[in-house]
């Protein structure tokens, strides 16, 4: 059984050799100072630890290392473009684009892709997405869980949605993980923002999605959360309980929230067996999918090592969450 990694963050060459060379791509440039290169940019300082430099050639011998077949690669969500001109987000969007569709098109076995978007400008991102699709051969595109303090529930959106929906696109959604609601009320004291404000950004998409009605308007669209959606899951009783007495709770949705839950599909990024486990018997074996956050996340011994050591899990549900699933989804 193949394992193919739905997680796997990328920062693409063409950025590297821009900044690498002094100059400065879309708004970033790499820092002056004497301590560790950073890229700036963006209201951001990002690091850039050394992985995030693997030309692909590395990555896969990476990939080799850690027994990882196919990586779904997307963009590093810290330099995506949304804070840009609509313009200047649309070419950084092209310009990563297209270098992924390369990179799957060089290795067909090793990757496949995600677009990423200029999700500030909705028909921008609709004819991107379609170019992505359709041109260049990529799965879908990964979304920040929010877009400039703009919720995805929102109906300047529901177009976007429905043009995944029609291309038969998956969405993945990744939040900022130094730039959350908790990271900013925190002032990222211990790290709360990335580990548990990482998750609540999940959890608040998930929310956003099913109460603003958007799997009823479409139906067919394909979601994947990342890191096993937050604990949207362990919240669910409570949000049940909410549709059920609160009337505000069902303007858009004519069922409880545990109806849609299992409509989307969720990454293995839970760091818990236990908590994967429950995530599995709520949504349902045919929605989780194996997700590494590469290369952010250690694991022992790798990620798919991680799951096939699972005591909780028969090897039917190992394979699934290994590669079948999405082979399924992606057609890969």
């Amino acid at each position: 059984m193949r394992s193919i990694d739905i997680h796997a963050h990328l920062v693409p060459q063409c950025l590297l050799k821009t900044v690498d060379a002094g100059g400065e791509w879309h708004g970033l440039r790499l820092s002056t100072g004497d301590g560790p290169k950073v890229l700036e940019g963006h209201g951001r300082t990002i690091p850039l630890p050394p992985p995030l430099r693997f030309t692909p050639e590395q990555r896969i011998e990476n990939m080799d290392e850690q027994g990882t077949d196919v990586q779904v690669v997307s963009i590093h969500m810290p330099i995506a473009g949304y804070r840009l001109d609509p313009g200047e987000g649309l070419k950084l969007a092209q310009e990563f684009n297209d270098e992924v569709s390369s990179m799957a098109k060089q290795w067909p076995q090793r990757f496949a892709g995600l677009a990423t978007l200029p999700a500030q400008d909705v028909g921008a991102s609709i004819a991107e997405l379609e170019r992505a699709v359709t041109q260049l051969g990529l799965k879908g595109a990964e979304l920040d869980t929010v877009v400039n303090q703009s919720n995805w529930d929102e109906e300047q959106f529901l177009p976007l949605f429905k043009a995944a929906e029609e291309l038969g696109a998956l969405l993945f959604y990744h939040p900022q993980p130094a730039d959350n609601l908790l990271a900013q009320q925190l002032n990222d004291r211990f790290s709360l923002g990335n580990s548990i404000g990482v998750p609540l950004e999940d959890t608040l998409l998930v929310a956003a999605l099913i109460f603003g009605g958007v799997l009823d308007k479409c139906p067919d669209l394909k979601v994947c959360v990342a890191h096993g959606g937050g604990p949207a899951c362990f919240g669910l009783g409570r949000l049940d309980h909410g549709w059920q007495v609160r009337s505000e709770a069902r303007i858009n949705i004519q069922f409880p929230p545990s109806h849609y839950l299992g409509r989307m599909y969720y990454d293995t990024v839970t760091n818990s067996e236990p908590a994967l486990r429950f995530l599995i018997d709520t949504v349902g074996i045919d929605h989780v999918v194996l997700g590494s956050d590469w290369p952010f996340v250690g694991w022992d011994p790798s990620p798919a090592g991680w799951i096939q050591g699972l005591q909780s899990l028969n090897q039917e549900e190992k394979d699934k969450i290994l590669g079948k699933n999405l082979e399924a989804l992606l057609d890969i």
